[in-house]
């Protein structure tokens, strides 16, 4: 009886670990392409023509955040979130 009770403790926690994993991949996955981006405008380069755009900066941002965006709202309707 001891040994079935230790098995159902040792399940519940592996599965609050998995929910916890899940929840630390998604926001790994948010955070990649955001890295990248500005990864590559951080890097200040002399020829990108966005860099002398007026409204360049804001754009940039714009990207970022419609992306973040889009990916929390397609995790949340595949119910990963």
């Amino acid at each position: 009886m001891l040994s079935s009770i230790l098995d159902i403790y040792l399940s519940s926690i592996s599965n609050r670990m998995n929910e916890i994993m899940k929840v630390l991949t998604i926001v790994a996955t948010v955070f990649m392409p955001l890295t990248f981006l500005a990864g590559v405008y951080g890097m200040n380069f002399k020829y990108m023509p966005e860099l002398e755009w007026h409204w360049g900066y804001f754009s940039i941002w714009s990207i970022m955040l419609v992306i973040a965006i889009s990916m929390l709202i397609y995790f949340r309707r595949k119910k990963w979130l």
